[in-house]
């Protein structure tokens, strides 16, 4: 098993965030933030816990933080609450924490249990983190790659449209009125 608040601490800074510990609360919290986002990652020694106590968790979280919140300006809208435990659980109790995410008043949420291994985590935080999947173009030239995917266009409009015609003239090809 993981240790949820330094695993998620070095999760959120290899996403971009910058994150500190807020000592002294119960449960524990890392509070993260970017240029666009600002929150608070909650953990829970269990299911019932987590359900028991996330919303006096994140009311703690907002009223300790508000000045900050305020002056945050459109950052401000962007306020993620997320409440992670690492106990496995039942569907049915599963179910009813993941359903904390529909609750959008005062923050978004995420919400977890079974959070054991780093793929859990990971999982859990995707929604923070940069797109990582990045195209692979191969070498091919564009007009060879575009050729391959327009075999709908009339060979006409396609030749007028990689040639060197005018856009003027393009617009008439296209438009059949060559």
């Amino acid at each position: 098993m993981i240790d949820i608040a330094t695993q998620s601490e070095v999760f959120l800074r290899e996403a971009g965030y910058d994150t500190w510990p807020w000592s002294g609360v119960s449960p524990p919290v890392i509070c993260f933030e970017n240029e666009a986002i600002v929150g608070f990652l909650h953990q829970f020694d269990s299911a019932q816990a987590l359900i028991g106590g996330w919303e006096e968790a994140q009311g703690k979280a907002l009223a300790r933080h508000a000045p900050a919140l305020r002056a945050a300006g459109t950052k401000a809208w962007n306020v993620y609450s997320i409440f992670l435990t690492s106990e496995r659980v039942e569907r049915p109790v599963r179910r009813a924490i993941e359903r904390l995410e529909e609750d959008f008043s005062l923050t978004r949420k995420i919400a977890r249990s079974g959070i054991q291994l780093p793929e859990d985590l990971e999982h859990a935080l995707m929604p923070l983190a940069p797109i990582k999947a990045r195209p692979l173009l191969e070498q091919a030239r564009v007009e060879d790659r575009l050729r391959l995917r327009s075999k709908d266009i009339p060979e006409k409009s396609l030749e007028a449209f990689l040639g060197p015609m005018t856009a003027d003239d393009v617009a008439l090809v296209l438009g059949g009125n060559e």
